[in-house]
């Protein structure tokens, strides 16, 4: 997508790339970004009360860069300023450069990286109806909640609803994991679980030991797949909505498997399900 593209909703972009900014150095401690920025790294929820996204490392900037949004600022650590790409070095109004030592207290990364945009939080969506979902029930683990968002991306679905108890989405460790693929997706948070009537959509629970097979199940598109804690799955009132149980053939004998990884399987089925039925 250009930097003229629409951005994804919720975000907001300007119709074209900025000039390159004149880069301010900060050099202590105490500045009032750095302290920002440590507490987006550092705290899974600061960036509901900063109303701002810390996003470090080229993959997840170009990522967005890629979908058409545009930061507010971008961070270089000084001794990459010097060869930074082009594509980077010109995406925002202000650019901020710092020593690498001072850069690294603002990284959630085990190797810190050299650069990060500091952008906008988007405007909190509402449910919408009709569009393929993906309904996370209290999910606890950053790295399944992500690589969901990752396999969501990459079948279609267009849309998660993260229920109450679940890992804040936009958190540093789920927007690792995901890569990429929350500037794709309509996020909605905090939601309780009457939420899902709102979608219009059949309902599909996953489940270990009861309902369809999913290889046999005649699967409807669009449909929503509720995904539920690593531990206790779906709770009971998510559970007797579900319009469809489906459980995952396992002939290796496994009693189980990870969300993210169940979540991955199905997702595929309905993708490849709707292609087949494309003339």
């Amino acid at each position: 997508m250009s930097a003229g593209s629409r951005a994804p909703d919720g975000f907001h972009s300007p119709a074209t790339p900025h000039r390159a900014a004149e880069p301010v150095r900060i050099s202590s401690r105490d500045n009032p970004l750095l302290k920002d920025l440590r507490r987006l790294a550092r705290e899974g929820t600061a960036y509901r009360r900063l109303g701002r996204l810390w996003l470090e490392g080229d993959h997840l900037c170009s990522a967005a860069l890629n979908r058409g949004l545009r930061p507010a600022a971008a961070v270089f650590a000084e001794s990459f300023w010097a060869h930074a790409p082009k594509q980077l070095a010109e995406a925002a109004p202000k650019v901020f450069l710092l020593p690498d030592a001072l850069l690294a207290e603002a990284s959630g990364l085990e190797s810190p990286a050299p650069v990060g945009f500091l952008m906008d939080l988007p405007e909190q969506h509402s449910v919408q109806a009709g569009l393929a979902s993906v309904v996370l029930d209290r999910l606890q683990d950053p790295g399944n909640v992500g690589s969901i968002l990752r396999s969501a991306s990459a079948f279609g679905f267009g849309q998660i609803l993260a229920l109450k108890g679940t890992v804040a989405l936009w958190s540093p460790k789920v927007m690792r994991a995901g890569m990429g693929a929350h500037f794709a997706l309509r996020l909605v948070e905090g939601l309780e679980s009457e939420a899902v009537g709102d979608l219009g959509l059949p309902l599909l629970a996953t489940s270990s030991h009861r309902g369809l097979w999913l290889h046999q199940a005649p699967l409807p598109w669009p449909c929503a797949w509720m995904m539920g804690h690593e531990g206790q799955g779906l709770g009971a009132g998510l559970d007797a909505r579900a319009d469809l149980h489906i459980r995952i053939a396992q002939p290796g004998g496994e009693e189980s498997l990870n969300v993210a990884a169940a979540a991955a399987v199905c997702l595929h089925a309905s993708a490849a399900l709707k292609l087949s039925a494309q003339p």
